[in-house]
């Protein structure tokens, strides 16, 4: 294998003085950097194509925060979206344009062409560590990614950070009341006293932001249904206390992957889901809602359609 793409693998880049260990001059090195067969992530770091092209965004963003991270040495840990994403947490509407780094050295906070530096009180037990990148600790980054994001992404960032047990409900808290009265955070107040440990996905999350913001009552999540004491399953969201109960749930993409067996078609999937839906109404008599990432983008009308659901079932 060649050295510099072993390299690659095992750090997330490798750098210019590891071309020169390898052999290159400078002029080769700015060679494979023109061509192409290297890819520039910042100034003196690179990987090679083939490896960028097939990452998903959140892991392009890791080879820049380990690269970063890199050149600045003790002197910052990653926070903010950078560290909800070294620590999977969800971080959907959030950019992730530049690296963000809080400062442990006191220096100035500001902003660089692929770094946003970030000055604050940072105490020791505050510094982690995940894949061995310094991090701030989860519930800070949640919150102060929060604080840079709307109040939708915010309440997907917290609600992840929960259901992924990166940090308790109480660690919420306390952060929050610490920085109740930093910039930017005031808007957090509904996302913090709004989230739970229960909303399993990016679309659930979105989906209690839209009831919320549309009035509509607040569904308990994960509702297990059972026929006499035989569970037959269990919707995301539900609304039991209803004179006629009502079921809802979030249909991604990425839910009929997760079902699926090796070997199995998909449309197996969506008829054993049809099936399963089928039981659940027949079992309750209730009615279902299922929400789509396009329903979510008009939450008026889909807001509708559920108020039209509950008004018949009354």
């Amino acid at each position: 294998m060649d050295p510099l793409r072993a390299i690659c693998l095992e750090l997330g880049f490798f750098t210019r003085a590891h071309a020169r260990e390898a052999g290159y001059d400078e002029r080769a090195i700015d060679a494979a950097a023109r061509s192409r067969r290297w890819l520039r992530i910042r100034r003196g770091y690179y990987t090679f194509p083939d490896i960028w092209q097939t990452a998903s965004p959140e892991e392009r963003h890791l080879m820049r925060c380990r690269a970063v991270l890199d050149s600045l040495g003790d002197s910052v840990a990653l926070s903010h979206t950078s560290g909800c994403v070294a620590a999977k947490i969800e971080v959907w509407g959030l950019s992730l344009d530049k690296v963000h780094v809080t400062r442990l050295d006191g220096g100035a906070g500001r902003i660089d062409r692929d770094v946003v530096h970030h000055e604050g009180l940072v105490t020791e037990d505050e510094v982690g560590e995940i894949d061995g990148m310094r991090v701030l600790a989860p519930a800070r980054c949640a919150l102060e990614a929060g604080s840079v994001a709307t109040s939708e992404s915010a309440l997907v960032v917290l609600n992840s950070a929960l259901f992924r047990r990166r940090c308790t409900s109480d660690e919420i808290a306390n952060q929050f009341d610490v920085m109740a009265h930093w910039p930017r955070v005031r808007h957090l107040h509904v996302p913090v006293r709004m989230s739970t440990d229960r909303a399993e996905s990016v679309g659930e999350s979105r989906s209690l932001w839209l009831f919320w913001t549309q009035h509509i009552p607040t569904p308990v999540l994960q509702l297990e249904v059972y026929d006499r004491s035989v569970l037959v399953g269990r919707t995301d969201f539900g609304w039991p206390k209803l004179r006629r109960q009502g079921l809802g749930e979030f249909d991604g993409k990425v839910k009929y992957g997760r079902l699926l067996e090796p070997g199995q078609h998909p449309g197996e999937v969506v008829f054993e889901e049809k099936k399963r839906e089928d039981r659940l109404r027949e079992v309750t008599g209730a009615w279902m809602l299922r929400i789509i990432w396009s329903d979510l983008d008009h939450p008026d009308d889909t807001a509708a359609r559920l108020r039209r659901l509950m008004a018949r079932a009354s």
